[in-house]
């Protein structure tokens, strides 16, 4: 069974004065699989935060069938065991942690005793033991999306929706969200998440989806996606004076008292060898570079 389903997704939005009517998503169409981590790429305005909010009825789409566990998607069956975290997660500030996570469980009809003791365990999972009593407007935004990921867990769902979880962490926290996020795989829950920070969405997903004026370009397993290697080659070597290089207009960058050069060709590297022998540069490595998931989303967006 397919976790989330949508088929021929179209949303736009009127402006200027109910004159104009800008187009967002234009037949987006996509499959997520019940335990697998999916990564939903695209720029700024793509349609990625535009698309979770349809599926989850907050917003009302053009046309489109969208389902989440074989269920229509914005029904309250549909999003019975679903867990969302938006972009900019916001709740009453005068209620302490614990107070939310209470507040958040009984919305789900969860008895306090069941509720108190999964609590704990929450926020021992996003890494906040010993905060439970602090007011929330005394939180910083990293913790705030810490707390945030903690009430989307709250019911225990099946799917978890996550509208860029890594927003305002610091590397630590960064890298405990996606531990959470890779342990709730574990589990054999599903995620779909958003990010624009690529490092953390290329550690942890299985699949990912590419988003460019509201469909989708490109589509498949990450390895399957970065497995080619790229068509940058880096030079690296010593013993030629930077001036040298420079004006020969070689860019360059440093590293261990050692210079590195990064060509495009292998026309190119067959040229720079020439000059550093001319130069009685040493060679210290010539290493064609690996394709990550930056390089795929760049060149598909450049298509």
């Amino acid at each position: 069974m397919e976790a989330i389903k949508i088929q021929d997704l179209r949303k736009s939005f009127v402006s200027d004065f109910m004159v104009r009517r800008t187009k967002v998503l234009n037949g987006l169409s996509l499959n997520v699989n019940q335990g697998e981590i999916y990564g939903f790429l695209g720029q700024n305005g793509a349609g990625k935060t535009t698309t979770i909010k349809c599926l989850l009825g907050l917003i009302k789409p053009d046309s489109g069938k969208m389902f989440l566990l074989d269920e229509i998607s914005y029904t309250i069956k549909g999003r019975k065991n679903v867990g969302f975290l938006p972009e900019h997660p916001y709740f009453y500030d005068y209620l302490t942690i614990e107070e939310l996570l209470l507040f958040s469980s009984s919305l789900f009809g969860i008895k306090k005793s069941i509720a108190r003791a999964r609590i704990k365990d929450l926020i021992a999972k996003v890494g906040m033991q010993g905060k439970e009593k602090l007011k929330l407007r005394k939180l910083s935004k990293g913790m705030i999306q810490r707390i945030g990921l903690a009430q989307a867990l709250i019911n225990d769902p099946e799917v978890l929706i996550l509208d860029e979880p890594f927003s305002g962490l610091d590397p630590i926290g960064r890298k405990e969200v996606r531990d959470v996020i890779l342990s709730l795989k574990d589990e054999g829950k599903t995620v779909f998440f958003s990010s624009h920070i690529l490092q953390d969405m290329e550690m942890i997903v299985d699949r990912v989806g590419i988003l460019l004026d509201g469909v989708i370009i490109k589509e498949g397993q990450l390895d399957d996606m970065i497995s080619s290697q790229s068509d940058i080659y880096e030079t690296v070597f010593t013993g030629v004076e930077e001036d040298i290089l420079k004006s020969n207009k070689y860019k360059f960058s440093k590293r261990n008292e050692k210079y590195i050069i990064k060509s495009t060709s292998n026309e190119k590297v067959n040229e720079l060898i020439e000059f550093l022998i001319m130069n009685r540069g040493k060679i210290s490595s010539i290493n064609q570079m690996g394709q990550t998931l930056e390089d795929v989303f760049l060149k598909e967006i450049k298509k």
